[in-house]
């Protein structure tokens, strides 16, 4: 079975398996199912990149990049990974060092990309009401600037 899929959707070229899309699209996804791109504020600004930047451990960036880099190629992915929060928005749960958890919030756009939308690290068992309401604004913020 694996055999079979492989041969039919990694084998081909992805232009002419999805019938879309330019030759450097298809240079930019590079295999992956749901590229991943960053949010950008109105005044350039980037919230979840700032925020990796942040984090004091380059361990902890790294695992919260493999694991976005999991659901690019993984996409359609579930738990432990990805779940559903609602709303078309998803989170990648990442486990870090020193038992901490961090979040990605993100959502697939019209044009297949995986838009991150806001990160944070977890300190209460329920995601909080402001991080996914953020999410969601930013969510909209971007789906207005790609008409």
């Amino acid at each position: 079975m694996y055999r079979i899929w492989y041969i039919t959707l990694v084998g081909k070229n992805p232009k002419s398996l999805t019938g879309i899309g330019t030759q450097p699209e298809a240079l930019q996804r590079q295999g992956k199912h749901v590229p991943a791109i960053f949010f950008r504020t109105e005044a350039g600004g980037e919230p979840v990149r700032d925020w990796l930047r942040g984090l004091p451990s380059s361990e902890d960036r790294k695992r919260i990049g493999e694991d976005i880099k999991t659901v690019e190629f993984g996409w359609p992915i579930g738990m432990p990974v990805c779940r559903p929060l609602g709303d078309g928005v998803y989170e990648v749960r990442t486990s870090l060092v020193q038992n901490r958890i961090s979040r990605v919030l993100f959502y697939i756009d019209k044009k297949g990309r995986m838009v991150l939308l806001h990160g944070f690290i977890k300190k209460t068992q329920k995601t909080p009401d402001e991080d996914l309401e953020l999410a969601r604004s930013n969510k909209s913020k971007h789906q207005r600037g790609l008409k």
